[in-house]
């Protein structure tokens, strides 16, 4: 079993910045077997999306849609997942959540608000 506790978001004026992090805790075995991480986000009204993952290496990837102004990023060390988020859009607007992949299990987070508004 594997925890996932999110945080960081809130509300933030367009071409704002905001660091979400993603805290994993739960037994050392299954910490230790923690690969892909990513973060979704979930619009009202919208299905989820993934905007970014990382491998358990680092090596990222994201969305489009995010390209060139999110950057995802991992401290194994530390058993945290981050998303730093700048020049934030309206239509970044959403619930953000984390995952974990455990071998053949997806771990997810409550997920923390982001709102861009002015």
């Amino acid at each position: 079993q594997v925890q996932l506790v999110e945080s960081g978001g809130g509300l933030v004026q367009p071409g704002g910045s905001l660091r979400l992090s993603c805290v994993a805790s739960g037994s050392t075995i299954s910490i230790n077997a923690i690969n892909a991480m990513g973060w979704y986000r979930q619009a009202p009204g919208k299905e989820r999306e993934l905007v970014a993952s990382i491998s358990r290496a680092g090596n990222p990837n994201y969305v489009d849609s995010v390209k060139g102004r999110f950057t995802i990023s991992r401290d194994n060390a530390k058993n945290t997942l981050y998303l730093q988020m700048n020049s934030l859009k309206p239509e970044d607007t959403a619930v953000y959540l984390c995952n974990a992949v455990v071998l053949w299990t997806t771990y997810w987070g409550q997920g923390t608000q982001v709102t861009v508004s002015s």
